[in-house]
């Protein structure tokens, strides 16, 4: 995709930014790390944060974002982490990455410390970091804040239980958010991925089980990768600043829907004239 620099929403009364700068969340692996490597070459000054610092500290050093180690779930984190972003300069997109799915037990046998750290993380981790970077957007003058759903926010299935809960709740804070900033130079974004294959989503949702986080892949023709989505996500973020991507959903080729999924071979069919 060709992107290119957003512009504030008059540039008869701004100057664009020399730089631009935005904040990643959940920026350590999967999806979000590789939305710093995007946005970095594309230019902009990214503040990445994360839990895990081992990881932060090896995106950092090769791709020059800022780390930041923290929780989205820590009030005193996501402190430090306005703080820290804000003395490099204005912020002007806040990027909601971090998130995560844990089982998939039916709802009549939940566990509801499953719910609780899912909701969490993915939901109140949302609404805690754009509440947290709104005052910031609102003194750079323009922004975007970004959320990642998934297409689980859209429809539901069955074993997707608290995870497809949270994301229907994100999905739902993004459309409020849009509504509530009306009038102001803030876009609110959401990107919903289909099915994606990352190093640790489905791994972490099955407790380390590797062979029941591979049989989720198992036959699928390409399926997402984490790169692809950051192209899609940078590709929103970097529109000119008047375009507003509502909704974005993307799938690969062989998801027609959340729960209608291909395994084996793509093949065009010559029955059908």
């Amino acid at each position: 995709m060709t992107t290119s620099q957003p512009q504030p929403p008059s540039t008869e009364q701004a100057a664009v930014p020399a730089t631009l700068r935005a904040v990643v969340t959940g920026a350590s692996s999967g999806i979000g790390a590789a939305t710093v490597r995007r946005l970095r070459a594309q230019g902009w000054d990214v503040v990445a944060f994360a839990r895990r610092a081992d990881l932060l500290d090896a995106l950092a050093a090769e791709t020059g974002a800022h780390p930041v180690v923290g929780d989205v779930t820590d009030e005193a984190d996501v402190a430090r982490l306005v703080r820290e972003a804000e003395a490099r300069g204005p912020v002007h997109a806040v990027l909601n990455i971090a998130g995560f799915a844990s089982g998939t037990d039916p709802i009549d046998a939940s566990d509801l410390d499953r719910w609780r750290a899912m909701f969490e993380t993915n939901v109140l981790g949302t609404v805690r970091v754009t509440k947290a970077f709104l005052p910031a957007i609102r003194r750079a003058g323009f922004g975007t804040v970004l959320v990642l759903t998934s297409t689980a926010g859209h429809d539901a299935y069955s074993g997707g239980s608290g995870y497809v809960a949270t994301k229907h709740a994100q999905a739902a804070v993004a459309d409020t958010l849009r509504l509530e900033l009306n009038g102001e130079p803030v876009r609110v974004l959401e990107i919903a991925p289909g099915m994606v294959r990352t190093e640790g989503f489905s791994l972490t949702r099955f407790d380390g089980d590797q062979a029941r986080a591979d049989a989720v892949y198992e036959g699928v023709e390409n399926p997402l990768t984490a790169d692809d989505v950051a192209d899609v996500v940078a590709f929103a973020v970097t529109r000119p600043q008047h375009v507003a991507i509502d909704t974005l959903v993307l799938r690969p080729v062989a998801q027609s829907s959340t729960t209608l999924l291909a395994r084996g071979p793509l093949v065009t069919r010559t029955d059908r004239g």
